[in-house]
């Protein structure tokens, strides 16, 4: 029979044992903890895509969405840990987890209806909250949660658990990593969410594991004194620098996030970037030596912060372009993050630490995400955190009475003087040429850029930078900026005011000639222009369409301006689908475009998601449709996959034409649907136009893909025109739970698109 004094070694050896462990296993438990949390986001996301047409909003909704069940997780853990002894807590938790299995696998609630016209954010976060809102929830906490168990194990680092929050953040990175390269590329979304069951059920064991180390140690008078402490309440001072600290990072997340994704592809590749480096920052500095070298950092953020407004006046490349706004947001986040970290708390104080952070991170989103869409017309949140960034410097935030004396007055005088020299020569058209406007912001912006040993002059001129772009592309001559949940519009004069011109984001959605070039009224003939000119390649879909007596019947996705219908014949009879109200009413209103009013005044404008909408017109057959959604900003990738395709020929007569116009400046995307076209057994021709001027009295390049049910009814489309069957392609199918922006891309750039 084993003694009293055995039996009490036996406990201790249990106990030694399950602290050695407790390292290892708390580790893995916090990384698939992690990795869990972050994978859920970009899959979700997209399996809800499709409903609400691509559009960047729905990321910044499904952000502030995330941030506010991670806050509702972080407040779990804070109160099971203060109020409920381990042993209760770990029960609880775990009862949690297997009530989250039950309801497992992941996919999109039903029952919620379509997407309204307007409020489309609150639909949307109906079906997140319904769909995943129990999953993230389960799982939000865990970060805090079990840092504060282990901070009870009686570990030698359990007086400094936060090495635990680097690796969680790794997993969460590793997930954002892999998802893109490995899960998006290779699992279709059934597939990708039966995984993530099967990584959660992995996850209860071992958070069944961190809990019974925690019960092991329960004896331990080490741990006894961790768990009976009482947490301080943290001071109001420093509770107010935590969400500060958290709340400008959390916005320029979203700002930045929406800024790149306009002009490349709505798709959780291009979503996943900036996320998973704001993450990354919490793995390089949450330590007591931190990876990166914060004087380097520093230096980054005033010289970067520069750059970016120089982008916004040149076309750069656009790996450039997204380099140099991903820099200065990674810079921006490691300070601010760096800062938090020297200014954490004690161990037992831990969960209200992260719990304030939590609540700065979604007041940032709220603002970037949900307000800031019906505060400002244009996206104006983003060079306001810029400032802001450039204010919680170090250089800026200490500076003395004598710095601000010397540096920051006379730079201020010196922005005042631009100003008003820009201001007075508007009339005499210097400014709107450009003349005197762009070379006052290059040198205003280089001067930002390199006075990187400045910070004080860099932060009092980049106001004035902002005051510059405002004339350039702001109301002072007349511009006007529009926005909704799907994007901001912008209607300019160019070319000296003699075309008005539809923008949004960087790609112009049509153009309207409304002076001759010396400066009078135009009064000639309503013209198409841009890429719907009549001498280009999609007015010659419609042109080269057999004519019919009773009419043609035309259906186009992607309203714009508008501009087509006025390559139509009489008696055609058009009708558009549109997933803005917004769009449909600057292409309705005359005193914007006339397009509508002169060509198509009859024209049907059926709004909601073509995918839907198109889905209910059950009686529609159409001589011609036209998907013109990919040009540039934000393309809806769900309307270039297998499923669509078949919804567009479903709707077409047996000799009807489907036209799919391509032009993109950073995908290749003819060989996406020369795949498609063979996948459904349709015969295809494409024709690129890369000679043109792209003058706005001109056409522009264009890139456009015709199909058919029948070779014959393409032949009309002749190599002589210009028209040939694209070559036969590797590229994969692309469908609602598969696609590959990735290729794409880099088709685009290597020069290896199809001919």
């Amino acid at each position: 029979m084993q003694t009293a004094t055995g039996l009490g070694s036996g406990v201790q050896n249990s106990q030694s044992e399950a602290r050695k462990a407790a390292r290892i296993v708390f580790t893995l438990t916090v990384f698939t903890s992690a990795f869990l949390l972050f994978a859920i986001q970009p899959m979700f996301t997209k399996m809800v895509l499709p409903q609400l047409g691509g559009s960047p909003a729905v990321w910044s909704v499904a952000m502030v969405f995330f941030q506010t069940l991670l806050l509702l997780g972080y407040l779990y853990a804070h109160l099971s840990t203060r109020y409920l002894p381990t042993r209760v807590a770990v029960i609880l938790h775990i009862c949690l987890l297997l009530a989250t299995f039950i309801t497992l696998p992941i996919a999109v609630a039903s029952g919620l209806g379509k997407p309204p016209i307007e409020g489309q954010m609150f639909w949307l976060i109906g079906v997140f909250t319904f769909s995943v809102g129990l999953p993230f929830f389960a799982v939000a906490g865990n970060g805090p949660l079990l840092q504060a168990w282990f901070a009870r194990t009686g570990h030698r680092d359990a007086d400094n658990p936060y090495f635990l929050y680097a690796a969680s953040n790794l997993g969460s990175f590793s997930a954002l990593l892999l998802y893109p390269v490995l899960f998006e590329t290779m699992l279709r979304l059934p597939q990708q969410s039966a995984a993530w069951s099967s990584g959660f059920a992995l996850l209860v064991l071992l958070i069944g594991a961190s809990g019974t180390i925690v019960q092991l140690a329960q004896n331990s008078g080490i741990t006894q004194l961790a768990e009976t402490k009482t947490a301080e309440r943290l001071p109001a001072a420093l509770i107010a620098k935590y969400i500060w600290l958290s709340f400008i990072p959390s916005a320029l997340l979203v700002a930045v996030t929406a800024h790149i994704s306009t002009d490349v592809a709505s798709a959780p590749f291009m979503w996943i970037i900036p996320l998973a480096l704001f993450l990354l920052t919490f793995v390089l500095i949450f330590r007591d030596e931190p990876l990166v070298p914060m004087k380097l950092v520093l230096v980054l953020i005033p010289a970067m912060a520069g750059l970016t407004f120089i982008t916004k006046l040149f076309d750069f490349n656009i790996f450039f372009t997204l380099g140099t706004h991903l820099i200065f947001f990674f810079a921006a986040a490691l300070m601010h993050h760096h800062r938090l970290y020297t200014l954490r708390p004690r161990a037992e104080q831990l969960t209200q630490f992260y719990l304030w952070m939590s609540f700065g991170g979604v007041l940032g989103g709220i603002f970037s995400g949900l307000l800031a869409p019906y505060i400002f017309n244009s996206i104006l949140e983003y060079p306001i955190l810029v400032s802001l960034v450039m204010l919680a410097h170090p250089a800026v935030r200490e500076a003395s009475r004598n710095d601000i004396m010397q540096q920051v007055l006379p730079t201020i005088a010196v922005g005042l003087a631009l100003i008003g020299l820009v201001y007075l020569f508007q009339d005499i058209r210097l400014v709107d040429s450009g003349i005197l406007l762009i070379p006052a912001i290059i040198v205003t912006s280089f001067i930002v850029t390199g006075a990187f040993r400045h910070p004080l002059v860099q932060a009092s001129l980049i106001p004035f930078v902002f005051v510059l772009l405002a004339f350039k592309f702001g109301s002072v001559f007349g511009t006007i900026f529009e926005r909704s949940f799907y994007g901001v519009y912008r209607i300019s004069y160019q070319e000296n005011g003699e075309f008005r011109v539809l923008t949004h984001g960087t790609t112009i959605h049509g153009a309207e000639q409304v002076k001759n070039a010396d400066g009078s009224p135009y009064s000639g003939p309503v013209k198409p222009l841009s890429y719907y000119h009549p001498d280009g390649v999609l007015a010659e879909t419609l042109h080269l369409l057999p004519v019919n007596s009773a009419g043609r019947d035309i259906a186009i996705v992607g309203l714009g301006t508008g501009a087509h219908a006025c390559n139509g014949m009489v008696g055609d009879r058009f009708t558009y689908f549109e997933i803005d109200a917004l769009v449909a009413k600057i292409a309705l209103d005359p005193t914007k475009f006339n397009f509508m009013e002169k060509c198509a005044p009859d024209a049907k404008i059926i709004l909601g998601d073509a995918r839907l909408t198109l889905a209910d017109q059950t009686k529609s057959a159409y001589d011609y449709l036209l998907v013109d959604a990919f040009s540039s900003d934000s393309i809806p990738v769900h309307l270039l996959t297998r499923e669509a395709l078949a919804l567009y020929v479903s709707h077409l007569k047996d000799n009807g034409l489907l036209v799919i116009h391509i032009s993109n400046r950073n995908m290749e995307l003819q060989s996406v649907t020369a795949a498609l076209a063979k996948d459904a057994g349709l015969a295809i021709k494409g024709r690129i136009l890369a000679k043109a001027t792209g003058k706005f009295g001109d056409r522009f390049p264009s890139s456009v893909v015709v199909l058919a049910r029948k070779p014959e009814t393409l032949a009309a489309f002749t190599q002589d025109k210009g028209w040939d069957a694209p070559k036969n392609s590797s590229v994969n199918v692309w469908t609602d739970d598969y696609s590959n922006i990735v290729g794409a891309i880099w088709r685009n750039y290597t020069g290896s698109a199809v001919n």
